[in-house]
């Protein structure tokens, strides 16, 4: 399952990297993805909305085992 998270964050990552920010896979473990945001997404007061209506809808539909995104 971590090899279909982090392929799908490969096709999220550059909309991040636009807006100057980035995504790191932390850990993957039941079902539960941990992340961590880096650069601009890391202090921008929008990041909960990217992670929550962005990075987390995306990595659903792309891998249907995901259950839930964390933040670290």
């Amino acid at each position: 399952m971590r090899e279909k998270v982090e392929a799908a964050l490969k096709r999220i990552r550059p909309a991040l990297q636009a807006d100057g920010g980035d995504v790191e896979l932390v850990d993957v473990n039941d079902g539960i993805v941990k992340l961590r945001l880096r650069g601009a997404c890391a202090g921008c007061p929008m990041a909960t909305m990217t992670l929550q209506y962005g990075i987390e809808q995306e990595l659903r539909e792309q891998v249907p085992e995901v259950k839930e995104v964390i933040p670290i």
